[in-house]
């Protein structure tokens, strides 16, 4: 496989913002080519329903401008559908635990939680905050207005909050 298709496998399987640094990281090339690669990958997706999305120090898969309506239409009702239980419960974990990684969520949850958290962020329920511990990752906490919809002026005046949180926390350190 060439570099622009392993920058496309990495960026579909990651599904959210990568640094190029990262990138350059994982595939054992220099920035320069990575940029090149992600050149290519855009010309290689002209005309089709992706594209890639990039600033200059992050890239990620995105949709083609050309069906933004399209996707808009599902995503309005994907958010009229109930959030089911795997959503409330990666809500809970994300109200009691957060601000919490991915990776955490995934593993208290035994199973991949993107698109959980990807129809949750849709919604205006939690929100994406960089991680002061690593720049290259996203933090996940709940939204104000979350917090305004449950009636909280807090998130500790949720029930049982410090026992919850306690029991959490116990299972990320386990």
């Amino acid at each position: 496989m060439n570099l622009p298709q392993q920058i496309e496998a990495i960026l579909f399987w990651k599904a959210e913002p990568i640094s190029i640094i990262k990138l350059s990281t994982l595939l054992m090339v220099s920035e320069d080519a990575i940029r090149n690669g992600l050149t290519e990958l855009e010309q290689s997706l002209n005309g089709r329903g992706i594209t890639v999305v990039r600033t200059q120090d992050d890239a990620m898969l995105g949709t083609a401008k050309e069906l933004s309506s399209l996707i808009q239409s599902i995503a309005k009702e994907n958010i009229s559908t109930d959030l089911g239980k795997s959503g409330l419960e990666t809500l809970s974990i994300i109200l009691y635990r957060g601000p919490i990684s991915r990776t955490d969520i995934d593993y208290i949850r035994g199973v991949n939680s993107q698109f959980i958290i990807r129809n949750l962020l849709v919604r205006g329920l939690i929100e994406r905050v960089d991680n002061p511990k690593d720049s290259r990752s996203y933090l996940y906490t709940s939204s104000i207005e979350l917090l305004s919809h449950l009636g909280l002026s807090k998130v500790t005046d949720l029930p049982d909050y410090e026992a919850v949180s306690k029991d959490i926390n116990a299972t990320i350190e386990s």
